[in-house]
């Protein structure tokens, strides 16, 4: 069991903040990643369709044995981990409560922006979850649509992109908030322009760095973290565009992805290589 891989999968390539955070904190465990790049985006899907879609990447990261699986797509996490945790037996978790329960233990003041896709901020999704956890606390969301085309056209050092970070987080900045979550897996991305714009007087809760952190809990706490000694290896399979895909991962990840493998969904709800 210790030796199995830890599966996970998002709805395109944003999940590799996630890998990358993985893979610097647990070396030695094997990860298969699947991106479902032919149907991106989940945010615009109802919510059965997205329920469908996990259920399958799912089934398919399972043909790989895992022993673990991580939803590393906002949508899915918000939609579809209840019900994939009431269907498999292994330890399932996705990247909204983690960052949640980070951002409750670094504010002061209880009062916490999130920043996400139109899809996440329009669910509620962090907000409800902070709300739950601590119903005291103050949560106000900003929608950021043009970070993740930034992410991902690698345009993050451009000076425009401060205009554009300004433009989105002004408003959050006269709202006094003293914690922010970066609630989707392509922000850690802009991680940089973010900081510089909110300054130190506001922490930043990065996802895929939390998402991490409870994968590592999960995994000790079963008693399955990998014993080997040796660095683990990541398989990366993409459902559409295996080029494109490998040349933003090599970004993503700050190395070189060699090998993408390219899968398709048939008829029967699974997947075939």
């Amino acid at each position: 069991m210790n030796r199995k891989p830890i599966g996970i999968f998002d709805s395109g390539i944003g999940g590799l903040t996630v890998v990358k955070e993985i893979e610097k904190r647990l070396p030695f465990e094997d990860i298969v990643y699947f991106g479902d790049t032919a149907r991106v985006p989940y945010g615009s899907k109802s919510d059965k369709i997205v329920k469908t879609f996990s259920l399958q990447n799912s089934l398919f990261l399972l043909k790989f044995d895992v022993k673990m699986i991580v939803v590393a797509c906002n949508t899915a996490s918000a939609v579809a981990l209840d019900y994939l945790k009431r269907l498999f037996k292994i330890p399932i978790t996705g990247v909204i409560e983690p960052g949640v329960i980070s951002a409750l233990n670094k504010t002061k003041i209880k009062k916490i922006g999130v920043i996400g896709t139109y899809a996440t901020i329009n669910k509620n999704a962090y907000g409800i979850h902070l709300k739950e956890k601590d119903k005291t606390s103050k949560v106000f969301s900003v929608a950021c649509p043009l970070f993740v085309p930034l992410a991902e056209e690698n345009l993050v050092e451009d000076e425009f992109v401060d205009l554009i970070v300004k433009k989105y987080l002004a408003q959050l900045k006269y709202k006094d908030i003293d914690t922010l979550i970066l609630g989707c897996t392509h922000y850690p991305i802009l991680k940089k322009p973010i900081k510089k714009y909110v300054d130190n007087k506001v922490e930043l809760v990065d996802s895929a760095e939390e998402t991490a952190k409870e994968v590592e809990r999960i995994l000790s706490e079963n008693g399955i973290k990998n014993d080997k000694n040796t660095k683990g290896r990541t398989d990366f399979f993409v459902s559409d565009i295996p080029h494109h895909f490998k040349d933003m991962g090599n970004r993503f990840l700050g190395r070189e992805i060699e090998t993408v493998i390219p899968v398709h969904p048939d008829e029967s709800d699974s997947y075939f290589i």
